[in-house]
């Protein structure tokens, strides 16, 4: 668009458009675009980093024009404030044009319950009925987390949140300037209503021409200011964020005055709060000052009553039936090591902590005595090698529990866990022949679901501007109007993030996975009738996790479930679905059929079948005309 605008299209000695990527596939990428519209003459594209490139090397001269989206949702995080400054320091002409021409940060004083979940376990655990004290009193930044501003879609819990204050002005940041390294705002806000401050949410608005006409938001739904105003699409990619406010938050009266003090560096921004009654809440952007640093939702999870109410029972179940047993834990549950080693007295436990490994460790030895046992009752198997009978001093082991959790894996999806099988194999050697394994078995669980947000943004790109993006799909994994064969692929998101939702179906079973038994490749099918009418856009897929072999105790991952992301599917294209005898002609069942591939971990590409009618029993050599392929046959 730039070398449009500037008409090189037709003569390139009217001006040239300089373009840089650090990243080699997304230069090919560009390359092919470029080409593909005729325009691979008129753009020069280095693959460097901005900061690499030279006047005189590169470059002839110093350019007129910047244009620049080197924003993520907290604007700073991607580096602009030193992409920007080495740009106006080497590249830039005095007083250049740039798009976009300033961007603002606003925030918001908000009251949530949802919120303060997501960050204060010390205050949340004390209800629990375990006894376990993850953050035990006097180490309250011993596990927590990371002291930054969290991307969120706000808008899903906007019903949840009470707003404590009007919007307010943060930074203001100049594209056509030089920044500054650091920055501080002080703001004077008087609250609009009683409550307590949980968190501060903010977001950003580019004015994207001098002349202030243009505008981009970020900004929450319920923001109606004329220049920040919500959109009214929805997006994935920039989202408002959430800066949690330390403990049980600040309580504030209408009318009372609260002081915030926001401290930006290159990349981040942080905020202390203060009203007359409190103290000033200090924050660090740098680095978290806790010992452990987890995801705010496995925060929530180790917080949640039901959550720990579940594993108790499910463990003390198996230790009804071990007398001095051997356990490992074999993934990253402190949760579960601090469990097992408080609840059996007999018990030697090796955790294997894959991810967290020293900064266990560390962790286990601080809380153990708050915890009730010593710390060598717990042993962080460290060595590379997979655990043998020589580290166990021959024993073989009796127990084997995981949650699963692996530590860096938040945003993966669901059956990646199946780590945990993977590991349940390769320890078979130390296995006692009775060992009970926790969870015992797993199900992969699904639901149609309409989701025309989630799949207008993963559909395909054709032509923006006038100029023909097509080729770009395949590589950026786009779901939605791809052509056949072509599929996309499965995504982890959190269905409640989502935009507009609405689930088609009930649940359904797809498969089982028998951890039993050592890892081995599985085939499941499940034939479902839609229970409402709509546009079925893909399916939802999620773990239910059955802890005991009784199945008396399972943990759902599903879409009701916030704190852990599903999977998707989306379809190519939406398809109308019914209720049967509703005499609409829409489609009203499906049949899905998914393999599972041990040797990646992941779902073999997914077959459904989407009919208007009983469909007849399925077989490889019989395709029914009303077929829709997700992924190869």
């Amino acid at each position: 668009m730039a070398a449009r605008a500037m008409g090189t299209c037709d003569d390139s000695k009217k001006g040239m458009v300089t373009a840089c990527e650090s990243y080699l596939p997304m230069v090919k990428l560009m390359r092919k675009v470029l080409h593909v519209n005729g325009m691979g003459k008129n753009v020069n594209i280095f693959n460097k980093r901005s900061d690499e490139l030279q006047v005189g090397v590169d470059i002839p001269s110093r350019a007129d024009v910047l244009v620049s989206e080197i924003l993520d949702s907290e604007l700073l995080g991607e580096g602009l404030i030193p992409t920007l400054q080495h740009a106006h320091d080497e590249l830039l002409v005095d007083n250049p044009l740039t798009v976009p021409y300033r961007a603002t940060t606003y925030g918001q004083l908000v009251e949530s319950t949802f919120l303060w979940k997501l960050h204060d376990l010390s205050k949340n655990e004390e209800e629990a009925s375990d006894s376990i004290r993850l953050v035990p009193p006097g180490l309250d930044t011993i596990l927590g987390v990371k002291t930054q501003q969290h991307p969120m879609q706000c808008d899903a819990i906007s019903k949840e949140i009470n707003l404590l204050s009007e919007p307010f002005k943060i930074f203001e940041f100049d594209f056509w300037k030089r920044p500054d390294s650091q920055g501080d705002s002080k703001v004077l806000i008087k609250a609009t209503n009683d409550g307590r401050v949980h968190a501060v949410v903010s977001w950003w608005v580019l004015q994207l021409d001098s002349e202030g006409t243009i505008f981009y938001s970020t900004a929450p739904g319920w923001i109606t200011s004329p220049v920040a105003t919500y959109t009214g699409n929805w997006r994935d990619h920039w989202k408002q964020c959430v800066w949690f406010i330390p403990g049980e938050g600040i309580p504030i009266s209408k009318g009372e005055e609260v002081h915030l003090h926001a401290v930006h560096s290159d990349t981040r921004v942080s905020y202390n709060l203060a009203t007359q009654a409190t103290e000033i809440r200090e924050g660090d952007s740098s680095s978290g000052d806790s010992h452990l640093t987890l995801s705010p939702e496995r925060i929530a999870i180790y917080g949640d009553r039901k959550w720990r109410s579940c594993m108790l029972t499910a463990l003390k179940n198996l230790l009804r039936e071990r007398v001095h047993p051997l356990c490992v834990v074999a993934d990253d549950s402190v949760f579960l090591s601090l469990l097992i080693a408080h609840l059996s007295k007999n018990s030697k436990v090796i955790a294997l902590f894959p991810g967290l490994r020293e900064r266990g460790v560390q962790y286990l030895k601080a809380v153990a005595d708050a915890n009730g046992f010593t710390a060598d009752r717990v042993e962080v198997f460290q060595k590379k090698k997979h655990l043998t009978l020589h580290d166990t001093k021959q024993k073989q082991v009796d127990l084997l529990i995981g949650e699963p959790y692996y530590y860096g894996n938040d945003g993966m999806l669901p059956w990646q866990n199946f780590r945990f099988w993977k590991e349940r194999t390769m320890l078979d050697s130390v296995l006692a022949e009775d060992v009970l394994v926790m969870p015992c078995k797993a199900m992969l669980k699904a639901c149609a679901m309409s989701l025309p947000d989630l799949w207008k943004s993963r559909r395909c790109l054709s032509k923006i501007e006038d100029f023909d993006h097509s080729i770009v799909n395949n590589t950026l994994g786009a779901c939605g109007d791809l052509p056949e064969p072509q599929e996309g692929p499965l995504l982890p998101f959190f269905i409640w993030q989502c935009g507009e939702t609405k689930e088609l179906s009930e649940t359904f079973t797809v498969m089982e996975f028998d951890f039993s038994k050592s890892i081995g490749p599985c085939y499941g099918k499940a034939q479902v009738e839609f229970t409402e009418q709509g546009m079925c856009h893909g399916f939802v897929l999620w773990i239910d996790w059955v802890m005991d072999a009784k199945n008396s105790v399972v943990l759902t991952t599903g879409p009701d479930e916030r704190y852990w992301k599903q999977g998707v599917k989306l379809l190519s294209q939406p398809v109308a679905v019914g209720v049967r005898g509703s005499n609409t002609g829409n489609c009203c069942s499906t049949l899905l059929e998914a393999t599972f591939d041990p040797s990646s971990g992941e779902l073999a590409p997914m077959r459904t079948v989407l009919s208007s009618a009983v469909p007849p029993p399925f077989s490889s050599s019989m395709i029914p005309s009303s077929v829709l392929f997700i992924g190869a046959p």
